[in-house]
């Protein structure tokens, strides 16, 4: 378990009051079923507000023959514990795994709800929380306020790999990658041919990019083209049962390396290319505009740099 005295401090600068329960604020969290014993909370399509309480992301579950296994746990305790509950109104197996599919806040903050239940993340998932968990947490402090009373940060206590793995009387498959950050870690379901793609796949909402490298990000979703599933539970927005959530978020992000490479080219500042417009297409994308900015500030100079002329070194006399 880890605890920093400064988030109280935090809370009571957000106007927030020291005694309360985490499950003061309500989820309204209502499973939805996607294929035989699999399970979607699907969040909303938006950015983070103390309206919502971080609920902006989809996390689900499995019933297996003996036990449940959670695929993310949300943004908050008390989210992960009205996760439970959820759970628990359409079944009394145990929960025997619960997997992260990456480190970004609001898919892993609810693992203080499940004490004692394996917790397995791809490694670079654990040294991200390891190493920035703290600010994560803080973020979200400021970001949701109430929502996040009591949320602390925990770890990951059990490594998960790519490959199969046999949990709880299912088969799954577990698909390491990379590209929306350092360790994303996909969940297919063999029985029912369900794919938690986490958020390598986006849809009806843009894609966020703080920890994203495109290339890859770009390179895993043409890999995915040749997958079959039946069912895509994506990290943010409806679930499919096609390709569409595929093809809508690498359009986005290959207009987006071109875009910000076109105008590192033309020699553009920051504020130009915040002022570029959008594709037609995109316009109807939630958080367009708020993603476009973020991804503009923290990318673009990258692509800058890159359009700079190489001095060529001196060779010693």
């Amino acid at each position: 378990m880890r605890c920093w005295p400064w988030l109280a401090a935090l809370a009571a600068a957000a106007g927030l009051s020291a005694p309360a329960s985490a499950a003061s604020f309500d989820y309204r969290l209502q499973a939805r079923k996607v294929a035989d014993g699999v399970y979607a909370l699907i969040g909303k399509i938006e950015n983070f507000s103390r309206e919502n309480g971080g609920n902006i992301v989809n996390t689900g579950f499995i019933i297996g023959v003996d036990g449940v296994i959670v695929i993310d746990t949300g943004p908050s305790k008390a989210y992960g514990e009205q996760q439970r509950a959820a759970i628990a109104q359409l079944t009394a197996k145990p929960i025997v795994q619960v997997l992260l599919t990456h480190s970004h806040p609001d898919h892993v903050l609810g693992n203080q709800a499940y004490p004692g239940v394996p917790v397995a993340s791809l490694p670079a998932t654990a040294v991200t929380l390891t190493q920035s968990g703290d600010a994560l947490l803080g973020n979200l402090y400021r970001l949701v306020g109430d929502a996040m009373r009591d949320t602390e940060v925990r770890l990951p206590n059990a490594v998960a790999a790519d490959g199969a793995l046999s949990v709880a009387g299912r088969k799954l498959r577990l698909i390491a990658a990379r590209g929306h950050s350092d360790g994303d870690l996909m969940v297919f379901d063999e029985a029912s041919h369900t794919l938690f793609a986490g958020d390598l796949v986006f849809f009806e909402r843009a894609p966020t990019t703080p920890n994203a490298d495109l290339p890859q990000w770009l390179e895993t979703l043409d890999a995915l083209d040749g997958f079959e599933f039946a069912v895509l539970v994506p990290g943010h927005g409806p679930v499919l049962h096609d390709h569409a959530g595929i093809a809508q978020t690498r359009d986005y992000l290959r207009w987006l390396r071109d875009s910000l490479q076109g105008a590192a080219r033309r020699g553009l500042d920051m504020p130009e290319v915040l002022q570029l417009p959008m594709p037609e297409r995109f316009r109807t994308l939630a958080v367009l505009k708020t993603e476009y900015e973020r991804s503009v500030t923290h990318l673009y100079p990258a692509y800058e740099l890159d359009t700079l002329p190489t001095i060529p070194r001196s060779k010693p006399k």
